[in-house]
């Protein structure tokens, strides 16, 4: 994280400000790491976080998944090796 960062206001509705309050809790994270988490990514900036958006996502019709995942994560990052 940068030493200084800027302090920018923004408005929301109370329902937008609770539906914030709320993931910032069940994350375990502050309002402001998840502003600037949608800001980066609604930017296309880089997040600190990568996610596995599809982990988890439900049934693929693929009998193999746990077989290939090397492969398949390999695919989707690149290889570190």
């Amino acid at each position: 994280m940068l030493a200084y960062m800027n302090r920018t206001t923004i408005k929301l509705s109370e329902d937008l400000d609770a539906r914030l309050r709320h993931e910032a809790q069940r994350r375990g994270t502050t309002i402001s790491d998840i502003t600037r988490e949608a800001i980066e990514a609604h930017l296309g900036g880089r997040v600190g976080r990568r996610r596995l958006r599809a982990a988890g996502a439900g049934a693929s019709g693929r009998s193999d998944i746990s077989e290939r995942i090397e492969e398949i994560l390999a695919a989707e990052f690149g290889s570190s090796r």
